[in-house]
């Protein structure tokens, strides 16, 4: 299997999410999860729970965090 099929196979059920500390009071919130067993992030739309997290390694999400913290987020 690939890097992404390993952290989409990972079950999210028990996950220990977090909700962005930058939420506006308005439930317009992202969660974030770490994928157990697989060196991977979930997020997911606080308000939608039920619709299928998606997933990224490690680094895709650490390279986005910086990107974000740097304003160098680019479309």
């Amino acid at each position: 299997m690939n890097e992404l099929a390993d952290l989409y196979a990972v079950d999210l059920v028990d996950a220990a999410w977090r909700k962005s500390s930058y939420t506006a009071n308005n439930g317009n919130c992202v969660e974030v999860a770490g994928t157990p067993g697989a060196a991977g992030v979930a997020v997911r739309d606080s308000k939608n729970v039920d619709i299928p997290a998606a997933r990224v390694s490690q680094q895709a999400w650490s390279t986005f965090l910086a990107s974000v913290a740097e304003d160098t987020l680019t479309a």
